[in-house]
């Protein structure tokens, strides 16, 4: 076993959780209670954060029923096998995408945008992002990238997903969100998302988030700014899954950037 340090959420008290009200308001009226300032705090800390409850499981339920819709729903399918990805299946949604995910959507970018200026700032990047997602998506189409990114994933027995980043282009917004649609312990075991943090001249370190049924982990898609004795400097990102043991797993994933067509 190395030298890394493993950061589990599950840990009491752990850095990474910002609770929110688990209710049947709106779900916009839900993003706007989430304590925003945390949220970035964690990010800033760790490269990751978990608002709790954000979804109800009905929504859950609903999002995850969809996988089996066809094409007036989805753009594309993607077996990971046949690409080297891992195990286990997704789609990406076309537009006009599901209601609950477009208000989810453009109801967590403004909260986000103040971080990624941030992030950008501190890295010497000149890119900075408009408060408003639409104009940020206006962006993205202008330069080419017109296919939605949100996207269902689904896992089986025996089902994994490796180390990436979701990137889709040359806009790419820092920041993204994953909502666990299934409950640990009663629709699968396993499957935990996991993500290394990549740090210069010093080994990996990874992070396992302990996520619940309707919990969103808000995540670094590729880098961001750590100080240091001598300034600041860049850490580079992944996540992926780790296999699952028994039954099946459902996963939205929520990208602010659209893809290159």
């Amino acid at each position: 076993m190395d030298s890394d340090t493993v950061t589990n959420t599950s840990t009491p008290g752990a850095a990474l959780r910002a609770p929110a009200r688990h209710d049947p308001s709106p779900p916009a009226i839900r993003v706007a209670a989430v304590d925003w300032a945390r949220v970035g705090a964690d990010l800033d800390a760790q490269g990751a954060a978990v608002v709790e409850r954000l979804l109800t499981r009905a929504e859950c339920e609903h999002l995850a029923s969809l996988y089996g819709e066809g094409d007036t729903v989805f753009r594309s399918r993607v077996v990971m096998a046949r690409h080297g990805f891992g195990q286990g299946e997704y789609r990406y949604f076309r537009y006009p995408l599901p209601a609950l995910i477009g208000e989810l959507r453009s109801a967590i970018y403004p909260h986000l945008a103040p971080v990624a200026n941030r992030w950008h700032e501190a890295m010497g990047l000149p890119v900075r992002f408009p408060a408003a997602h639409d104009a940020f998506i206006a962006r993205c189409h202008a330069a080419g990238q017109t296919l939605p990114t949100p996207l269902l994933l689904r896992y089986g027995a025996g089902d994994y997903n490796c180390l990436h980043q979701d990137l889709y282009g040359a806009h790419v917004f820092p920041l993204q969100v994953v909502l666990l649609l299934s409950q640990p312990g009663r629709d699968f075991s396993g499957g935990e998302l996991v993500m290394t943090e990549q740090r210069p001249r010093m080994q990996s370190r990874p992070m396992v988030l302990a996520l619940q049924q309707g919990d969103a982990a808000v995540i670094a898609v590729h880098q961001r700014p750590v100080r240091g004795s001598r300034g600041v400097y860049r850490v580079t990102l992944r996540h992926g899954v780790s296999r699952v043991h028994s039954g099946r797993r459902h996963t939205a994933g929520i990208i602010f950037h659209d893809a290159a067509a």
